[in-house]
């Protein structure tokens, strides 16, 4: 599957010298074929190359690949093995399997926190790294110090890793994060900030928007269950540069 995936990104090299009336109108042609063959699925683009980090029963990248009719565009992980998927999410294997079908690269086993030396990410830059929910499972209440200092340092190890992995030119990270206490608390734009990622935007995020997304607790006997979402909003950071 990667060996087809690397053929499908070379890149036809074209001689602007030697174009002729026909090569612009040919070219232009193409041009408008594109642009209309583009969809979008709220801030996500079919031109994109996306990278989905801490997938459950992977029905969000899924959702995309069904907007935009093809997955070639994406590559989707999870920190679950291929047989815990099976074992946790009802429909876990039937989305990957489809996801497949349509073309996206899924990979098990990702840590968020080391991605950025996975042998094959390694190798890659995303226009979008999109992390969903961000969370290490219930280990002790949610309000308790414990708790939430480990969801900082998933937060910290994400997002150092991320700035390794997106594109510096119009690339870009989305967390989407529960508002309110005690996720106030995990300092996101903060964390971010001190790894060099600039707050582009914060917009509300509503799981309506997202056909098909189940957020799944992903931890415990109740794996296969959903969460509550609540207010909820997606940060949008990009890196630092020296014009911003």
């Amino acid at each position: 599957m990667t060996k087809a995936i690397f053929n499908k990104m070379g890149r036809r090299d074209v001689n602007d010298d030697l174009h002729t009336d026909d090569d612009e109108t040919d070219d232009l042609h193409s041009s408008e074929v594109a642009a209309k063959a583009e969809k979008w699925k709220e801030h996500y683009s079919s031109s994109h190359r996306i990278l989905f980090v801490g997938e459950g029963d992977f029905s969000f990248s899924l959702c995309l690949a069904r907007a935009f009719g093809s997955a070639h565009n994406l590559v989707a992980t999870s920190l679950d093995s291929y047989d815990d998927i099976g074992k946790k999410y009802s429909n876990g294997l039937s989305n990957v399997i489809e996801l497949e079908e349509r073309g996206c690269l899924v990979l098990h086993g990702v840590d968020a926190k080391e991605m950025s030396q996975h042998f094959f990410l390694k190798t890659q830059r995303f226009d979008r790294i999109i992390y969903n929910f961000p969370h290490v499972g219930f280990l002790y209440p949610e309000n308790s110090y414990c708790q939430i200092q480990l969801n900082k340092r998933l937060l910290k190890g994400f997002l150092a890793n991320a700035k390794a992995l997106v594109k510096k030119e119009g690339g870009e990270i989305h967390v989407t994060h529960k508002e309110g206490d005690p996720y106030n608390k995990w300092d996101l734009v903060k964390k971010a900030e001190k790894r060099g990622l600039v707050l582009q935007q914060v917009v509300p995020f509503f799981k309506d928007d997202y056909p098909g997304y189940d957020n799944k607790r992903a931890h415990g006997k109740l794996s296969d269950a959903s969460f509550l979402v609540g207010e909820a909003s997606t940060y949008k950071f990009k890196v630092q540069t020296s014009n911003t």
